[in-house]
């Protein structure tokens, strides 16, 4: 198997120019090819390490917030102004000092560039000396916090059209070579600040996981991503590591009875699913962890929200999988029989409904077809269906979709769950409402800070009598958390790595200046 290697070695290198590069340089085959670039304020860095740039702040393993390119920073008593002190000894890779005035640059222009990048709660920024900047937003909003931590600062002085493909910044490393469909060579930046990286100098290919798997065979990459079918096949010199995620699965359900249109034509509801009985007696029947063994391999976890296990997940929004008897003792009550067939009917409605995933995900058609399966016995039948997204997004207001989420900001849950967010792109799609839970959503944004905040995102998903998780309105039903799989090279430590985020990028990398070898190679 031929790779682009020409950051390795040089023609004549000595043998021991050749044994330091060995010791010193990765190739890596960790996802695909970032096809934006690596700007910051077209959304590259949010999953992961933005790589070539710095944050204001970062969380550590247990999801606390500390300081990175901030020294400090305050928010004032309404909530509507953030000052944030900057530490003044640090510069960019080209060795120009990096100061408020490139913070506030980089926030105007993302909150301008109409990216992934929500930042339409910012009214402005303002530069109150080299080392001070000032955000005053619209509104108070605690989720705010999570913009400073996820966005790269970028150079005012060389900030271009092609920055996204020449990027400069202050981050452990620098680019050094990107060959378009084949691979990225980076070396560590001799100007950062902070803890040096062991790895001078690394390689990261754009392969499959199947050819990632291939070259980790060959001996020809030090780290590959793998799917589960594939993490079984053992690897000479290699350990499988598998990292928890919050890289979830679920279904979202049209909560919404039929009868309707979007203004662009599109059908809306679902009478069976609009049926709370039918979500949650298929949140309470799901044998979570049979899907997490049979279709994962076992390399995952049970889901029940789309935040297991964060800050502001609440525990309580769990339940006994695969009790059947409660289950059937729900639909009963709400009216639900068998019919003949054995299939569950009321007032004249059949319990059927279509689930679709996306043609060209292998695990998300097994979780569909599993998930049919499960419910047959209980007389509520699915018919797992592949379609391209295209076809999805036009029918996902009055279909099930077997989605997936999973996002270190609570913000999430307000785009999901919130009756502001209904129909705007993937979030609640579903057009889930509830009163009560919007004004939990609402006080949590409102809080003056992220601690505050999370007993809000906690009520929201059950208080004890009403909530968007599956002890309230079951407004989806999840299943599963992935476990992200990496073939990693004998003796290579790649550090304490935090809770893993839905897949895209490279979240591997976060923890990256931590990594090296912890014996020495040949």
């Amino acid at each position: 198997m031929g790779l682009l290697l020409t950051a390795c070695t040089s023609p004549n290198a000595s043998s021991t120019d050749v044994d330091q590069d060995k010791k010193d340089h990765l190739i890596l085959a960790i996802g695909g090819e970032p096809e934006e670039g690596f700007d910051p304020t077209a959304g590259w860095g949010r999953y992961g390490s933005p790589l070539f740039q710095s944050t204001l702040l970062k969380r550590d393993k247990e999801f606390n917030i500390e300081y990175d390119l901030a020294d400090s920073y305050d928010v004032s008593e309404d909530g509507l102004v953030w000052t944030v002190k900057l530490r003044d000894d640090v510069h960019f890779s080209d060795g120009e000092q990096l100061t408020a005035e490139d913070v506030a640059f980089t926030f105007e222009t993302a909150a301008a560039s109409g990216s992934v990048i929500d930042l339409t709660i910012l009214d402005k920024v303002k530069v109150v000396d080299p080392n001070t900047v000032q955000f005053f937003l619209e509104k108070p909003q605690s989720t705010f916090v999570q913009s400073l931590i996820a966005t790269g600062i970028v150079p005012k002085h060389a900030y271009g059209e092609n920055y996204n493909e020449n990027p400069i910044g202050s981050g452990p490393f620098m680019l050094e070579q990107w060959d378009k469909g084949q691979q990225l060579i980076v070396k560590a930046n001799p100007e950062y600040y902070g803890e040096f990286p062991y790895f001078t100098n690394l390689t990261f290919l754009f392969l499959s996981e199947d050819a990632a798997f291939a070259a980790a065979n060959a001996g020809e990459v030090d780290i590959a991503s793998i799917s589960p079918q594939l993490a079984s096949q053992d690897v000479s010199g290699m350990e499988l590591v598998a990292l928890e995620s919050v890289d979830n699965r679920g279904v979202m359900f049209p909560v919404k009875p039929e009868g309707k249109e979007t203004d662009q034509g599109l059908p809306i509801g679902n009478d069976v699913t609009a049926d709370k009985a039918i979500r949650k007696a298929i949140n309470i029947a799901i044998d979570r962890q049979s899907l997490v063994d049979g279709v994962l391999g076992g390399y995952g976890t049970p889901a029940y929200t789309e935040n297991d296990g964060l800050p502001w997940w609440n525990s309580e929004s769990t339940t006994q999988d695969g009790n059947f008897e409660r289950a059937e003792q729900i639909l009963s009550e709400a009216g639900w029989s068998k019919n003949r067939d054995g299939v569950l009917e009321k007032d004249g409605l059949v319990a059927k409904f279509t689930l679709l995933y996306p043609a060209d995900d292998q695990i998300r058609q097994s979780l569909s077809i599993a998930l049919a399966d499960m419910m047959e016995p209980l007389g509520i039948m699915l018919q797992a269906e592949g379609k391209s997204w295209n076809e999805i997004e036009r029918l996902q207001h009055s279909t099930p979709v077997m989605m997936g989420f999973g996002n270190y900001n609570p913000m999430e849950s307000f785009n999901l769950f919130s009756s502001e967010t209904q129909g705007e792109g993937w979030y609640n799609a579903g057009l889930y409402s509830n009163a009560t839970v919007d004004s939990y959503l609402e006080q949590a944004l409102e809080a003056s800070s992220e601690t505050e905040a999370v007993q809000y995102w906690q009520k929201a998903q059950w208080d004890g009598e009403t909530g968007y998780g599956l002890k309230g309105d079951a407004a989806w039903a999840w299943l599963v958390n992935l476990n992200h799989l990496y073939l990693v090279r004998d003796g290579l430590d790649i550090g304490a790595q935090k809770v893993q985020p839905h897949g895209h990028g490279w979240p591997i990398t976060d923890v990256i200046t931590e990594w090296q070898w912890t014996e020495e190679r040949e």
